[in-house]
């Protein structure tokens, strides 16, 4: 499965990941991950160091977890980015709306 979650040990943290490709047919798996079982999170990992590629509609995706997470006050921390993904986020000013790692 392209998208694997589980929950840190303090029950507070969602950690995301994405293997292969993250676009369009990962869609419903992805919003799956973030919005099941979702109560008492209050900080959100998206591990994309198994991520090969993300497209406009991947973006369009981390929008909607940001917003679903509480917008501004949203602590979503993107992580273990290779260069090409780290890139596309940085063209589109993402590190002004995710801390970046």
């Amino acid at each position: 499965m392209p998208v694997n979650t589980r929950r840190s040990d303090d029950g507070e943290t969602r950690i995301i990941a994405i293997e292969g490709r993250f676009d369009f047919s990962t869609h419903q798996a992805f919003r799956d991950a973030y919005e099941k079982d979702s109560e008492g999170i209050r900080h959100w990992v998206v591990d994309m160091s198994d991520t090969t590629y993300l497209d406009s509609s991947a973006l369009g995706m981390l929008l909607l977890l940001r917003d679903f997470a509480g917008g501004d006050q949203a602590s979503i921390r993107i992580k273990n980015c290779n260069n090409d993904v780290r890139r596309i986020l940085t063209i589109s000013n993402f590190e002004q709306l995710f801390a970046i790692e």
